[in-house]
């Protein structure tokens, strides 16, 4: 005789059906191909932008070695094609990476260069303050940083002063700046 089966689930279907169902409902909403292809794009452009760090910051970014590679591979690539789909791996390996931490990581470094550029503007400014013969502006300067040595400055200063007076070139005024900035921001 030949056996019947049972057509039916069986018990360990039924669990893995109910588990499908609910892993379904967690499931992110479809997502379109344009969608899509705006994502890719995005990533792509993300890792151009890597691509343009300096050597310095590029060792800081939080990447793989896949992918490190792909991008230094990228930037030997002379042919324009080849250069195009090189970038398009980049994109793809760039779908594993934690992309939002290096977006934060990219952003932190254009923050400090804009910060840095403040910086050295306030620094430009203070300096022809001093040449002007800002005395209030020396005497906050060597308040706010007792550091600096007074007498050097004050050489400095009338250096630069000697030279614009004379219209000579700025050495001296080049000087100057050179000191406020080794001793203002590098500390």
């Amino acid at each position: 005789m030949a056996k019947k089966f049972h057509k039916g689930p069986r018990p360990s279907e039924l669990e893995a059906a109910s588990a499908e169902t609910n892993t379904l409902d967690d499931e992110p909403e479809f997502i379109s191909k344009s969608a899509r292809k705006r994502e890719m794009t995005a990533l792509q452009k993300t890792g151009e932008a890597l691509l343009a760090l300096p050597a310095k910051q590029f060792a800081k970014v939080p990447i793989s070695d896949l992918l490190r590679e792909a991008l230094e591979l990228a930037a030997t690539l002379k042919n324009r094609e080849g250069r195009r789909r090189q970038m398009q791996y980049v994109g793809k390996l760039m779908r594993s990476e934690d992309h939002e931490k290096i977006a934060e990581v990219l952003a932190s470094f254009d923050e400090n260069s804009r910060t840095f550029r403040l910086q050295f503007q306030r620094l430009e400014k203070l300096r022809d303050e001093l040449i002007d013969g800002n005395s209030e502006a020396l005497t906050h300067l060597l308040q706010k940083h007792p550091e600096l040595e007074r007498q050097h400055l004050r050489q400095l200063i009338r250096q630069a002063t000697k030279e614009r007076e004379q219209n000579k070139g700025s050495a001296a005024s080049r000087k100057l700046f050179k000191y406020l900035r080794l001793t203002i921001l590098d500390q």
